[in-house]
């Protein structure tokens, strides 16, 4: 039997949230509806209509603005979601849980996102604690890897949950046939790691031929080397890798830029490999991706830099509406009750 179509919903942004506050979000929500998404504005009524008049013809686009008179603030606590209940966050994940909006995007505090997200949607039946999804670029396009914040201690089980989960998630919105699944650790043989990657791995391989293609253990050096499809490790580690691989980022582009200012002649190579070079740049830029699905809530909620931009934006609701039309939720419960019935 075929899953049905999922509605045609507008996707709810958390306006307010993030370093810069309204523009880049008012900015990111007009050059998504321009194409294609219908983007509902969470926040203060006046401020997002006054950014809206900034952008020409922004009336005409599938824009509706929602009232919110609260905003949790980047130094606020994430618990603060609990009482604080008209925060624009609140608002947002609210709109998804009413069903009036396809999921709930934010560039403000990603621990009251999750806090939001969790109180408000609850957790997928079968799934102990849910991940921060995030693509990282690699050889060949690019590597996932879970989990990249949202939980620093974790156990075992959640390890082999969060396969399943992005097993399917990579199947049905980025078409990846039978993605493979690397273990991090510190060597490829079956016997390195820690106690928690010893045991995860012994789960990953039980689990194998089962909804998951367990590769088995891979080394840093294997991430962007993209050895596997899926990367998996603790929300500490993985935290540590997206932002050692962000600076690093950072650091390369600046020595290459200085190697090809140093002379006359670099310059003018320079000028030969500039389109080149700004297409490596983009790919690398984590304004691409625009931001990180909280994957094993039952509802969409993505979670993106505090200093993302309007392209950041716009990439972040390109790709909640894609988790949507892929019916990325109702599909990942049903691997887990497909799962439970087999145990």
């Amino acid at each position: 039997m075929t899953a049905e179509a999922p509605k045609i919903l507008p996707v709810a942004l958390d306006a307010m949230g993030g370093d810069h506050g309204a523009p880049p979000n008012v900015e990111g929500a007009v050059l998504a509806a321009r194409a294609g998404v219908s983007v509902l504005l969470v926040g203060d009524r006046v401020k997002l209509h006054a950014e809206l008049g900034k952008h020409a013809g922004s009336a005409a686009l599938p824009i509706e603005v929602v009232e919110a008179t609260d905003v949790i603030g980047m130094d606020e606590h994430a618990s603060d979601v609990r009482r604080r209940t008209q925060a624009s966050i609140n608002v947002a994940t609210r709109l998804v849980k009413e069903g009036r909006a396809s999921a709930a995007v934010s560039m403000g505090h990603s621990g009251a996102t999750m806090a939001s997200a969790l109180l408000t949607l609850g957790r997928i039946t079968g799934v102990e604690r849910p991940a921060i999804l995030a693509h990282l670029p690699a050889r060949g396009g690019f590597t996932t890897m879970l989990d990249v914040g949202a939980n620093a201690d974790v156990k075992a089980s959640y390890l082999a949950q969060w396969a399943r989960l992005a097993s399917v998630y990579l199947r049905v919105v980025e078409d990846r046939e039978n993605p493979t699944v690397g273990l991090l650790s510190i060597g490829e043989e079956d016997h390195k790691g820690n106690a928690l990657v010893l045991e995860a791995h012994g789960l990953l391989r039980e689990l194998h031929g089962r909804g998951v293609n367990f590769h088995g253990n891979i080394e840093g050096r294997d991430v962007f080397m993209g050895t596997t499809d899926i990367v998996l490790t603790d929300g500490f580690t993985g935290n540590v890798v997206l932002k050692l691989a962000e600076g690093e980022a950072k650091v390369l582009f600046g020595w290459v830029k200085e190697a090809l200012g140093s002379t006359l002649k670099s310059k003018i190579g320079g000028l030969l490999v500039r389109g080149s070079l700004r297409g490596l740049a983009d790919r690398m830029d984590p304004s691409t991706y625009g931001a990180s699905l909280l994957i094993g809530v039952r509802g969409l909620a993505f979670i993106g830099h505090g200093s993302a931009d309007a392209r950041a934006v716009k990439n972040a609701l390109l790709r909640a509406a894609r988790a949507h039309d892929a019916n990325l939720v109702p599909r990942l419960e049903a691997a887990f009750q497909e799962q439970s019935s087999l145990s």
